[in-house]
């Protein structure tokens, strides 16, 4: 059993995915989110940290319209382009998650959707 999530709040889904899936009625699975503004479409800032805050922003839109947040995560995936902004990227990411923070993977990738330096998914919990 599988449920579909949209929210206006975070950017449309740009190809054929859902912004996110609630599965077994207490599991959302996010797609990635890049730090599009949901209005523009266009990317926020020039810095990997700009845009890891507008992707956080677009994820929690998501988890919130899925009936989760931040305290539900359990886990999440970055994948960057260059790994040496982690420490930037970390520090933005950190105001987003509350303690214990959920599992995290953090990958560098070659290109991103968009020219994109950052990309974000999650798995949460909907209580």
């Amino acid at each position: 059993m599988k449920k579909q999530v949209t929210t206006t709040e975070a950017p449309a889904a740009i190809g054929p995915y859902s912004q996110a899936i609630i599965a077994q009625k207490n599991l959302v699975f996010t797609a990635g989110q890049i730090g599009l503004n949901p209005t523009s479409g266009q990317l926020v800032g020039n810095t990997a940290a700009e845009q890891a805050r507008q992707a956080l922003q677009n994820l929690l839109a998501i988890l919130n319209t899925a009936g989760s947040g931040p305290q539900h995560a359990v886990k999440t995936t970055i994948f960057m382009v260059d790994l040496n902004d982690f420490a930037n990227v970390n520090q933005v990411y950190e105001e987003f998650f509350p303690y214990p923070p959920p599992a995290r993977s953090t990958v560098q990738v070659a290109r991103l959707p968009k020219d994109a330096l950052v990309e974000i998914e999650c798995i949460a919990v909907v209580p």
